[in-house]
């Protein structure tokens, strides 16, 4: 539904070489030359954000169209770079810059704050504790906001990319474990799906609950109920409820039926959560809520020894792509019997569909 005159894509890639996005790219063009633009006039609709500008050259985005990046700057940090330019477009320079202004708050608190009053520090030495000395498998965490429901796999991210280590940073194995498995999703939605598994699970999952105190959309009775089940949830996931309790609560009910439903509506309590409290969903509190996040993350690198700004783990997986595509279409397949069996079957799927 787009109109190819008023339309411009911007190519987000560090190294510009990135085979998902430079697809894209290339389908984007191949759109422009169906619309009937010609290739002088498609590249007027480009722009890039990359730290190699001659590879953007080389793809047909002049020079001055390309935002420039530090090499240094990883994917998962790089919402503050130009890779922002995007979020900028949708949200305007203003909400923007308020963003980035929250972020610079949080950096600064971060800097300088005692380690007893830093949130970022205190965070990553709560997670250090469930995850090394009470041998949590991870966490979650709970956005009680609709507008937050992609904070998590933006954390998802951020977390298992960076702390997903099994080597220090000098090369040597780690004595301990690191990261952990970060998931979550908007509460109240939530509470309806996973939440069984963190009150009456056998496996201890810390929660952070991220509760806006007001909204902005007149819907105060709706916020109302969303933040009393924010609460309502950290107090029982805190509390859990006695078998004594269970029975008062069932009284009314025939002993032999008490004694049958009593076991199951116990809870262990002593589950742990963090309650993070804002103010309003902002773009300046949201920038120093993903800081906050950044950082942590950083503390826990530096705690366990361990790079949090690189990832081989992914570079291999991609490497390994680049060998096995065009393998799917032709060639004999040199991997293990697995990968190998993966790809005929594939292959025979694709025959079959281009023979009917």
């Amino acid at each position: 539904g787009l109109n190819p005159e008023t339309t411009v894509f911007s190519i987000a890639s560090k190294s510009f070489r990135t085979p998902e996005t430079l697809l894209n790219a290339y389908a984007a063009r191949t759109w422009y030359r169906d619309a009937g633009l010609p290739d002088s006039g498609i590249y007027r609709h480009f722009c890039a954000i990359s730290a190699d500008v001659a590879a953007a050259q080389n793809f047909g985005i002049s020079p001055d169209k390309v935002f420039a990046m530090s090499d240094w700057v990883g994917g998962r940090y790089s919402v503050w770079s130009p890779i922002g330019l995007p979020l900028m477009v949708a949200v305007g320079e203003k909400a923007f810059r308020k963003m980035l202004a929250g972020a610079h708050t949080m950096d600064t608190h971060f800097f300088e704050t005692p380690f007893r009053r830093n949130i970022p520090v205190l965070m990553a030495l709560i997670n250090v504790w469930y995850n090394n000395f009470q041998h949590s498998d991870g966490q979650t965490v709970v956005p009680y906001s609709h507008n937050m429901r992609l904070f998590t796999p933006w954390l998802n991210q951020l977390d298992m990319e960076s702390l997903g280590k099994q080597r220090t940073s000098d090369g040597q194995p780690v004595s301990c474990t690191t990261g952990g498995i970060v998931f979550g999703d908007e509460g109240v939605n939530c509470q309806h799906a996973y939440f069984q598994l963190l009150h009456q699970g056998t496996r201890l999952i810390p929660v952070d609950f991220i509760v806006p105190m007001t909204t902005v959309y007149g819907n105060h009775r709706q916020h109302r109920f969303t933040v009393a089940n924010a609460f309502a949830q950290a107090e029982a996931l805190m509390k859990g409820k006695t078998l004594d309790e269970v029975q008062i609560e069932l009284a009314a009910l025939p002993q032999d039926e008490r004694d049958r439903l009593a076991p199951q509506k116990e809870f262990p309590g002593n589950r742990p959560s963090n309650s993070l409290l804002i103010d309003s969903l902002t773009p300046f509190n949201l920038g120093m809520l993903m800081a906050a996040y950044e950082h942590r993350t950083f503390v826990q690198g530096v705690i366990w020894r361990i790079n949090p700004f690189d990832q081989w783990g992914v570079e291999y997986g991609k490497e390994l792509a680049k060998t096995i595509e065009p393998e799917l279409e032709r060639g004999t397949p040199a991997h293990d019997s697995s990968t190998n069996g993966l790809i005929a079957f594939y292959r025979n799927c694709n025959a079959r569909s281009k023979a009917v």
